[in-house]
């Protein structure tokens, strides 16, 4: 990592369990998501110098702000850090103006006004420099806690839960707007959310965090598809996670025994024969066989159940399919509607997949 960007070590056992361990490169967006309780605003409370680990360290753009083995640890009101809270925490008596102003004690008295005015503009609030937050909607406060924020010139921007306290549309709406604004920022920025989606539409990279202790960071795409345990997966709320053995290695493939099924998946030299592990399989390589109109790819990992269960999704068809699975755990994918009714998918029915042997992603158990 180079000196502009932001690295992270964090350990506690108690009041609060943390084992992190982060870097976040200049202008890269890393997003933190975990269940409540995983440690993701301590996390952020601990860079920010608001919350004091037992031991770690917190170096950004070359600047050592903790280093607890050399007794260093640098207030919060010296660390150029930009912080939105949660609930904005914006001062009620004071106006937008004066909010984004109040962060501004490293300039002359006489930049800040312009300042302050070219940072609203900035979020999309010109002419609202003189509204107090009982005034503004969720949304322009959110917008107002950001530009407060960027005041400070910070070295490395947080935002905590940002678009938690406004509705749905105005949460897609501040996420594009984070999207465009982050583009013009050459900072590492550390987004602390609850919402996967959102997390892997913004960030660059996300970490995931469980009882204070970081399970894996990733690309969202990697973390997705390839999440490197069966903990991970469940967190993330991955469907179609299965245990099994690896049987053999072959060239250029790995059998694995499923029950009383073989299934091919991409080679893993490293697992030996008789290895325990899990496996995942993404809803998208789950492919259907089509009635009446069969291919070349239905060979490829056959697998047959009955239909327990259909859920309408929008434009969507979520199938439930009970494949004989030793411990009873069920496959399910999905698929556009008018293709359900095509093949006439229905609860009770007979029904053939294929699980795509690239899409099959193997873990060692624990």
């Amino acid at each position: 990592m180079t000196e502009a960007g932001l690295s992270v070590v964090l350990n506690s056992a108690a009041p609060i369990a943390l084992d992190v361990s982060l870097e976040c490169a200049q202008g890269e967006l890393l997003a933190i998501i975990g269940p409540s309780g995983a440690g993701k605003s301590t996390t952020l409370r601990a860079i920010a110098g608001l919350h004091h680990p037992a031991s770690g360290s917190v170096i950004c753009e070359g600047e050592t702000w903790l280093d607890t083995d050399r007794a260093l640890d640098v207030p919060a009101h010296r660390r150029r850090v930009g912080l939105v809270f949660q609930d904005y925490a914006l001062f009620p008596h004071m106006t937008a103006l004066a909010n984004v102003m109040a962060a501004m004690g490293h300039l002359p008295v006489a930049q800040r006004a312009e300042r302050a005015v070219t940072l609203l503009a900035r979020v999309h609030l010109a002419g609202l420099e003189e509204r107090r937050p009982a005034e503004l909607s969720g949304g322009q406060q959110q917008r107002v806690a950001v530009a407060r924020a960027l005041a400070r010139d910070p070295a490395v921007l947080l935002l905590d839960e940002p678009f938690s306290a406004v509705d749905r549309a105005t949460r897609r709406r501040l996420q594009v707007e984070l999207a465009n604004l982050r583009q013009g920022l050459a900072i590492p920025i550390i987004l602390v959310t609850h919402d996967l989606d959102e997390a892997a539409s913004l960030a660059d990279r996300m970490l995931l965090l469980h009882r204070g202790r970081g399970l894996q960071t990733a690309t969202p795409s990697e973390m997705l598809a390839r999440p490197a345990s069966a903990e991970v997966a469940r967190l993330l709320d991955l469907r179609n996670l299965f245990t099994g053995v690896i049987l053999a290695h072959e060239v250029g493939l790995t059998r694995l025994r499923w029950g009383n099924q073989i299934l091919e998946a991409a080679p893993m030299p490293s697992l030996p024969p008789g290895t325990a592990v899990d496996w995942l399989i993404g809803a998208g390589g789950v492919v259907l066989h089509r009635r009446g109109r069969p291919s070349a790819g239905e060979r490829e990992n056959p697998v047959s159940g009955t239909i327990t269960a259909q859920l309408p999704m929008g434009e969507e068809m979520r199938v439930t399919l009970d494949v004989g699975d030793p411990e009873g755990r069920q496959l399910t994918f999905a698929l556009p509607r008018h293709a359900a009714q095509r093949n006439s998918l229905a609860a009770g029915e007979a029904c053939s997949v294929s699980l795509l042997r690239d899409a099959l992603h193997v873990m060692p158990r624990p």
